[in-house]
């Protein structure tokens, strides 16, 4: 992985921070829509972490893969890529 490392646990430790204190609302029977609210800004968090992994993805290991790879490889690649994309949209 290419990617800023320090940014990436960075990242997720605070939505791991986010989780408990989700943990401690559930059990404190906060409000529904308090609780909501917190897991929204933990999924945003991930999705911001999943977004500069793939990108360090395409930028180095996919570039580079292109690089040497046959066209069979490639199109393994590619089709792994959309797999995950369509993953990510669902």
């Amino acid at each position: 992985m290419h990617t800023n490392k320090k940014n990436i646990n960075r990242l997720i430790k605070t939505a791991q921070g986010q989780l408990e204190g989700i943990l401690k609302m559930i059990e404190q029977e906060r409000e529904c829509t308090e609780i909501s609210a917190q897991l929204l800004a933990t999924q945003s968090i991930l999705k911001k972490v999943n977004v500069e992994i793939l990108k360090s993805h395409l930028s180095h290991c996919l570039k580079e893969s292109f690089e040497t790879c046959s066209e069979k490889e490639k199109q393994d690649k590619i089709d792994e890529m959309a797999k995950l994309l369509d993953k990510i949209l669902k």
